[in-house]
């Protein structure tokens, strides 16, 4: 099942040369491992909230490979270029497979909290 590795960043202005280095060498941290940008450098709608910043999203083969490659050396020594010029959040997510329902989960859910199915 794909797994995601979704941040939340702050830039402040114009990149740095920093950023601009970690946005270079960052896919080849993530090439062994299956990783692929899904969301990157593209502006967000805001439709409901707030949201200031940029998000990303990358997608992995699986929690396992997201994992790996957030603890390798090589993404590891990156991550300063980032962090030194940008506040941000960082989570890795497995999504759901192919098959999920939503309303299952209302169903499990209202189950847990001993409330009638439907209501």
């Amino acid at each position: 099942m794909t797994a995601y590795a979704i941040a939340h960043l702050y830039p402040e202005g114009r990149p740095s040369e920093e950023v601009i280095e970690y946005i270079d060498r960052i896919q080849s941290t993530m090439d062994p491992f299956g990783g692929r940008f899904l969301v990157h450098n593209t502006p967000v709608e805001v439709v409901e909230g707030d949201w200031p910043g940029a998000v990303v999203v990358l997608g992995f083969p699986g929690m396992d490979a997201a994992r790996a490659w957030y603890a390798t050396p090589a993404y590891q020594e990156l991550i300063p270029l980032r962090a030194r010029n940008m506040a941000g959040d960082l989570v890795l997510v497995d999504g759901v497979g192919p098959d999920y329902d939503a309303s299952a989960t209302a169903a499990a859910m209202r189950t847990a909290i001993g409330g009638a199915p439907g209501v």
